[in-house]
């Protein structure tokens, strides 16, 4: 299988998590955040593991983009000192961390209350605008309606594909 020109079927393990690291970011429905870490530390982690330029460039990286999800005067809490919301932010700032083509959601606002929701809708729009592919799954029918493309999924199947929409 060819990706972006990278061909995921010659790759080793390692080879492949390395891809993975950089070419897909992951918002989880339960954050998955690292709990004894701080905010900053947990959006700064991807980077780290990729080796992704000095430190202090990593850190100044992982700030920004705790800014660009609002919470840039949260970054020295531990997730346990932040709100459901804030750490599901921690979780998006995370995902962009490489920059990555991909950013994937697992119902990644499942656990969340609605005006929360169209929140985080909200912050996954703003990479996609700067070309980021967001595919992510909802079991939200109104948080679906807001995407611009909506295929569904029924027993592994897909049985509907609205395809684009302006």
């Amino acid at each position: 299988m060819t990706v972006n020109g990278s061909r995921l079927d010659q790759m080793t393990e390692e080879q492949l998590a390395v891809w993975r690291g950089r070419a897909v970011g992951i918002v989880f429905q339960f954050f998955q955040l690292m709990p004894t870490l701080t905010a900053a530390e947990n959006a700064t982690l991807p980077l780290d593991l990729a080796r992704l330029g000095p430190s202090r460039q990593r850190k100044a990286r992982a700030s920004r983009h705790l800014a660009t999800v609002g919470l840039g005067d949260r970054g020295d809490r531990l997730p346990l000192e932040l709100s459901g919301g804030e750490q599901q932010r921690v979780a998006i700032a995370r995902a962009m961390a490489c920059g990555p083509p991909v950013l994937l959601g697992d119902e990644p606002t499942g656990n969340l209350d609605t005006r929360l929701a169209q929140e985080m809708f909200g912050l996954l729009k703003g990479p996609n605008g700067n070309g980021t592919t967001v595919v992510y799954v909802t079991h939200d029918q109104a948080l679906a309606g807001l995407a611009s493309r909506i295929v569904s999924v029924r027993e592994g199947l897909i049985v509907d594909d609205t395809g684009r929409r302006p």
